[in-house]
């Protein structure tokens, strides 16, 4: 089968086009090299590159020419870092889906796997001892300014428990990148139901592991602290270190892209969208991680706990990976202890010299 990966030089997608190759695919990528992200082509993409921008209708028909299937990982990704990034978001990640969709359509590619996000859930599952399953609103800036980090009951406002996020939790976006990523479902979604195709979006939670990003605020954490003990500072762990997450190892992600290829290719989701968490099922949290990552790397750097805050952030978002292992055969093969001490000394992508960190 031939499978166009976009966003195929980045640190997902390089990892998904070499795992579909191995399995026997024929691989194109499509991939911007933006300078903001590239310094020229990578070494580690050694397949056929279309050099082309999502958003242009141009590149992206040169990149469908006899495609089967789609596997669609272009997207700024990150928290952001103010205002600006506003438009941004929107037009990368939102048009470029659309632009894409549309020219699927009209190539007659019935086929697609789409990078969603555990951000797409805002907080994650929360337990009342009084009033059962809840939904905290946003955290208010004055409970973050006075170290009062854990989300209480909207009702009642006692202490909450956490619980597992499934699929069918309500989808509450609370940051730019995260409506983001609900619109590419929602327009995934309506594509599906308009050509009959079939789409399956995988939730990735936090994923790590080699060709991260080196020196980029836009990065996953584990890249940002990683960062730090290479540059000889310690991580610097917002809040109280306690958020928990789910760090998923990135050849796990590439097996869940390469299952849910297969599952799209017999039908699954067809006329619709299915959406599945893809996580270790291993939480865990920030400050664990900074801990874990800190010993491995050997330097002798201690993580500090610095009790700032970003409004984006939720507090916990923990997964449910159950439904991928029951419709997608997907279970995570990495454990963390081994995949953090991998972590420790595996190779980052180099920053581009456009795209030095704003501090």
């Amino acid at each position: 089968m031939r499978v166009l990966v976009t966003g195929a030089a980045g640190f997902i997608g390089s990892h998904i086009g070499q795992t579909m190759a191995a399995a026997g695919h024929d691989v194109r990528g499509l991939d911007s090299l933006s300078p903001a992200v590239h310094n020229g082509r990578p070494g580690h993409v050694t397949g056929e590159l279309v050099v082309g921008d999502v958003r242009d209708p141009a590149a992206v028909d040169q990149a469908l020419a006899g495609v089967d299937a789609v596997c669609h990982q272009a997207a700024m990704v990150g928290l952001g870092v103010d205002l600006s990034d506003l438009p941004r978001y929107a037009d990368v990640n939102v048009t470029g889906t659309a632009v894409l969709l549309e020219a699927m359509g009209r190539h007659g590619i019935p086929h697609l796997v789409i990078a969603s996000s555990m951000v797409v859930y805002g907080e994650g599952a929360y337990d009342c001892a009084t009033h059962g399953r809840v939904r905290p609103a946003p955290r208010r800036p004055g409970d973050l300014a006075a170290g009062r980090f854990e989300p209480r009951c909207p009702r009642c406002a006692q202490p909450l428990g956490t619980a597992t996020v499934t699929e069918d939790a309500p989808l509450d976006p609370r940051n730019a990148y995260a409506a983001s990523k609900v619109a590419q479902e929602h327009l995934a979604a309506s594509w599906a139901r308009m050509t009959g195709g079939a789409a399956v979006g995988l939730r990735y939670h936090n994923v790590y592991g080699p060709r991260m990003p080196r020196d980029t605020p836009y990065s996953g954490v584990a890249a940002i602290f990683r960062s730090c003990l290479e540059n000889g500072v310690p991580p610097r762990v917002f809040e109280d270190g306690g958020q928990r997450r789910d760090f998923v190892h990135v050849r796990d992600v590439a097996q869940a892209n390469l299952l849910a290829l297969e599952a799209v290719t017999g039908g699954a989701g067809a006329g619709g969208l299915r959406c599945y968490n893809v996580a270790s099922g291993e939480p865990h949290t920030v400050g664990e991680m900074a801990c874990a990552l800190a010993a491995a790397f050997g330097g002798g750097i201690e993580p500090v706990i610095t009790g700032e805050y970003r409004l984006g952030d939720v507090r916990h978002v923990v997964a449910s990976p159950a439904t991928a292992a029951a419709d997608l055969g997907f279970r995570a093969q990495v454990r963390f202890a081994e995949g953090m001490a991998e972590f420790a000394s595996a190779p980052l992508r180099e920053p581009a010299l456009a795209a030095a960190p704003r501090m």
